[in-house]
């Protein structure tokens, strides 16, 4: 990745999305598959050859694969409620990983986080209910966590906000939480029936995706399949587990989550065999992703810095692979089984599916993230950089809350204002803080970094007094 492209790797401009002039006869359908705490390092074509993900790594030979792609958040919600509105987290107002409780917060802390929201209000318009404007059947099918506390589980908090109302025709799985109770019928998940006792949740929602493919493949179809795996609870199919015990090490922490990754290749590529089935394979773009980086409490996220909560690359960069017949072609700019090191992020995800479906925006309206179509034929993306703001404490490692930007990648941290600067094409890893030795550079970024947050009205946290803390 060279200097140049980095100029645009860790911050993103609010922009319109382009939108190709013409509209297609009949638009595609749209298989967006976005895995739970799916690292960078998580799969095989990503270069960890402990791991077994054969369908998946087939899939990048098949489209583009995309080495700097990054979620909108460190954490669940806030890239949820990003990529299915195109807005950015900031903009949202939700930053958090559901609601923000005093058991993150640490008791010394200077800063008080924001209030977050934690569910998608309904006013809010989604990338469903727009693609139903255009005529498409719309199904979601695994983990929503937009809509309510998934700590209440005897409730099922927040059903009014589930997928359903969200522009959704059907909705399998989603809901308020976080996590599922269990990977094995009876879930425990309220939007979800039992059907076969100890059947794998991840096979379920393959089996309810290809249920909806076959129901309504005449009209152009928007599927979600947003496994919760490999989030905890650390649970996998038993045959799939013993190939991976006494492999532990480098690339390869705990065998269950291993086990658990290739039971999410191995449910994607049934997915994908049906799209194949039903001859729809031509005219179906597919987008592989992750909703942040892994959890390095689970998984080894090296040669990144870092993981899941944590504004480090570990905690944002994730793994993207997009196929899109007829613009990822053989002799097109973009061919089948290439990589593309330009820095994306998950509101761009959603423009893009908007433009393959040849939408529009309303009058006034923009997105936070822009087409890859144009990159796709060979173009730059016309964009100096991309911003995330974590203003939170992260219950899952002791980081600290802030905002990153940069030309290189710059990191402020909200409780003393400290910079930190990166050079990524020279320091993938992060080790080396350059903001003593680049000042200007650093100054410089940190007021790039301060007028996107006031663009886009984030939420700061508060100092507090002593007394104050809890």
């Amino acid at each position: 990745m060279n200097r140049t492209i980095l100029s645009a790797s860790a911050a993103f401009a609010v922009l319109a999305v382009q939108l190709s002039a013409a509209s297609p006869a009949r638009p595609p359908h749209i298989l967006l598959i976005m895995a739970d705490d799916l690292g960078w390092m998580d799969l095989r074509c990503q270069g960890n050859e402990k791991l077994n993900t054969p369908r998946l790594d087939a899939l990048a030979r098949q489209g583009v694969r995309f080495t700097n792609a990054y979620a909108a958040a460190p954490v669940c919600s806030p890239t949820r409620g990003a990529l299915i509105t195109g807005l950015a987290p900031a903009r949202l107002h939700i930053t958090q990983h559901g609601k923000d409780i005093p058991a993150f917060w640490p008791k010394d802390r200077p800063i008080q986080p924001p209030v977050s929201r934690y569910v998608l209000p309904l006013e809010t318009l989604t990338l469903a209910e727009r693609l139903k404007q255009r005529g498409y059947a719309t199904g979601f099918f695994g983990k929503w966590h937009l809509s309510g506390d998934d700590r209440d589980r005897e409730k099922g908090t927040g059903s009014a906000f589930w997928p359903e109302h969200q522009g959704f025709d059907l909705n399998v799985g989603g809901c308020g939480f976080g996590g599922p109770p269990t990977y094995f019928d009876p879930y425990r998940i309220p939007a979800i029936k039992p059907r076969r006792t100890g059947e794998y949740l991840t096979d379920r929602l393959a089996d309810e995706t290809i249920a909806f493919m076959r129901a309504n493949r005449t009209q152009p179809m928007f599927i979600c399949l947003w496994t919760y795996n490999p989030h905890y609870p650390f649970e996998a199919p038993a045959d799939l587990i013993p190939k991976y015990k006494g492999k532990e090490g480098p690339g390869l922490k705990n065998p269950v989550y291993a086990a658990q990754l290739e039971a999410l290749d191995r449910a994607v590529g049934r997915v994908l065999d049906e799209v194949d089935r039903l001859s729809l394979a031509d005219s179906t773009v597919v987008v592989f992703t992750s909703d942040n980086g892994g959890w390095d409490g689970a998984t080894d996220n090296r040669p990144l810095r870092s993981g899941k909560g944590d504004l480090y690359e570990g905690g944002l960069r994730v793994p993207l692979i997009i196929r899109w017949p007829g613009v990822i072609a053989a002799g097109r700019p973009a061919a089948p089984g290439t990589t593309n090191d330009t820095p994306v992020v998950s509101m761009d995800l959603t423009a893009t599916a908007l433009d393959a479906a040849g939408g529009t925006l309303g009058a006034g309206e923009s997105l936070d993230g822009t087409t890859l179509r144009p990159l796709l034929e060979g173009k730059r993306l016309d964009r100096e950089a991309l911003y995330f703001h974590y203003p939170h404490y992260a219950f899952h490692r002791s980081n600290r809350p802030g905002g990153a930007a940069g030309q290189y990648k710059l990191i402020r941290r909200y409780d003393d204002r400290s910079l930190e600067l990166f050079d990524l094409s020279a320091d993938l890893g992060e080790e080396h803080n350059l903001a003593a030795s680049k000042p200007d550079l650093a100054k410089r970024l940190d007021g790039q970094l301060e007028r996107w947050l006031k663009q886009t009205a984030a939420q700061m946290p508060e100092k507090i007094r002593s007394s104050a803390k809890e």
